[in-house]
């Protein structure tokens, strides 16, 4: 019982003694001017729109507020990463401070997986999975499929947000996640009838996709369609190729 009694009393008083050293260590910490910044920009899908000078940028509100030397704590820390959100291809922020209390920011960027086209390209805007727009940047041109109506005229900013536009994001989402497609993908019309079709980066056929619903399936007698007869026949025999209807493949 003494013994069990002594090893909690001394279990105790090293929690203690830790508790004391880590408020110790933080307090000591936060004391330390920053010496330097440290910019980490995960980059796992080679995109570029946003520096390692950017993000300094936005730090330091374009020079006007520097952080070397200063001592940010938690609330300005938060503030930090609260501006490096703020950014349209910032889709995740961290900030912090190291044991000797460099400041470190770890940014992972948004990701367009289509373009929406305009007859001004200058109104041109990316989509990325979510369905929420991002503008273009001087800094990268993503290598993504486009998207528009046959006549030219745009989509509506907000198309890919309500319940019917969620199914031609589910289109762009599944060709972005296969490679073979979201190389061969070019041009993608939306009809006023809500029917997809689209070019193609090899092959001058036009795709008539149907509506969006079977996707995985009409894409696997895409599939067919490529593996059977441009071997046989060549790439330019057909120019239209439907996979619209079920169990059917139409060639002219």
């Amino acid at each position: 019982m003494e013994r069990t009694l002594r090893n909690l009393l001394v279990a105790a008083a090293c929690l203690l003694v830790l508790g004391g050293m880590a408020i110790f260590a933080a307090m000591r910490q936060a004391a330390r001017p920053i010496g330097e910044v440290s910019v980490d920009i995960a980059n796992e899908f080679d995109n570029y729109f946003i520096s390692e000078r950017g993000v300094t940028a936005l730090l330091t509100k374009g020079g006007a507020e520097p952080v070397l030397g200063t001592q940010p704590e938690g609330p300005k820390l938060r503030q930090l990463e609260a501006r490096l959100r703020a950014h349209p291809f910032v889709r995740e922020a961290q900030v912090y401070r190291d044991l000797a209390g460099n400041l470190h920011a770890d940014v992972r960027q948004n990701r367009p997986i289509a373009r929406l086209t305009h007859s001004d390209t200058r109104l041109d805007t990316y989509v990325d999975a979510e369905g929420h727009t991002l503008p273009l940047s001087p800094l990268f041109t993503a290598r993504v499929a486009t998207v528009a109506r046959p006549t030219g005229a745009s989509l509506p900013t907000a198309f890919f947000q309500d319940s019917t536009g969620r199914r031609y994001l589910e289109f762009l989402r599944y060709v972005d996640e296969h490679e073979f497609w979201k190389a061969q993908v070019a041009e993608v019309f939306i009809e006023p009838s809500g029917k997809l079709s689209f070019t193609q980066q090899v092959g001058d056929q036009r795709i008539e996709f149907g509506l969006p619903e079977n996707i995985s399936e009409k894409f696997a007698k895409l599939m067919v369609f490529y593996r059977q007869i441009p071997s046989v026949l060549g790439w330019d025999t057909y120019h239209r190729v439907n996979v619209e209807y079920q169990n059917q493949i139409i060639c002219e």
